[in-house]
C-alpha cells in the first residue's frame, strides 16, 4: 500500500500568497484545502511579511502538511518587485523549515510542464488542469490554483524520486 502524504504548495507574493494542500497516495491525489493570504497594501513591507508568516502558520496549524513545495522566484524586469517577491518567498520557506518539514523548490516552468506539458503554458491552462485533476476543489482564485499546481508537481516528482530510489536499492541488492 502506498504511503499517504499531505503536501502544501505555496505560491509566494508580497500582495497575495497562494496556498493549496493535497493528499497524495500512490498516483492518486485528493484536494484538502486552498486559499490566499492577502496582505494590507498600506502596511510596511515588514508588517506584510509578518502577515504572510502568520497566515502560513495558521494553515500549517489547521491542516498539518507533512511536506512543502514552494515556487521559485520568477525574475522580472523590475528589481524592486523581484526583491519583494524574494522576501515573501523567504517567509514561505521559513515556516515549514522551522517546523522541521522538508521543503522542495520548483521553477515555474517545471510546474507548468508537469501539469500542462509545456513550460510556457498560460496561467489559465494551469488552472484548468488543476480543476481537472482536483475537481473537488471548486472555484479557484489564480494564486490558489498556482499553489495547488506546485503541490501537484511535487507529488509527481516526489513519487518519481521515491520510485527511482527503490529501483536503485533493488539493483544494489538493498531492497526494503
Amino acid at each position: 500500500m502506498a504511503e499517504r502524504v499531505r503536501i502544501i504548495g505555496l505560491d509566494p507574493g508580497l500582495r497575495r500568497t497562494g496556498w493549496g494542500i493535497v493528499e497524495s497516495e500512490g498516483n492518486r491525489l485528493r484536494h484538502v484545502a486552498h486559499g490566499v493570504i492577502a496582505t494590507d497594501a498600506k502596511a510596511t513591507t515588514a508588517k506584510r511579511l509578518t502577515q504572510i508568516f502568520r497566515g502560513i502558520e495558521e494553515v500549517f496549524d489547521a491542516h498539518a502538511p507533512g511536506t512543502a513545495a514552494v515556487e521559485e522566484v520568477f525574475v522580472n524586469k523590475n528589481p524592486g518587485s523581484t526583491l519583494k517577491l524574494g522576501q515573501a518567498r523567504g517567509v514561505a520557506l521559513l515556516v515549514p523549515a522551522m517546523r522541521g518539514i522538508a521543503v522542495a523548490e520548483y521553477a515555474t516552468n517545471l510546474v507548468k510542464k508537469s501539469l500542462v506539458g509545456a513550460g510556457h503554458a498560460e496561467k489559465s491552462q494551469v488552472a484548468h488542469m488543476v480543476r481537472l485533476l482536483l475537481s473537488a476543489a471548486g472555484p479557484l482564485e489564480a494564486d490558489a490554483a498556482d499553489a495547488l499546481a506546485v503541490a501537484i508537481c511535487h507529488a509527481h516528482h516526489d513519487g518519481t524520486r521515491k520510485l527511482w530510489s527503490m529501483e536503485n536499492a533493488v539493483r544494489r541488492g538493498a531492497a526494503p
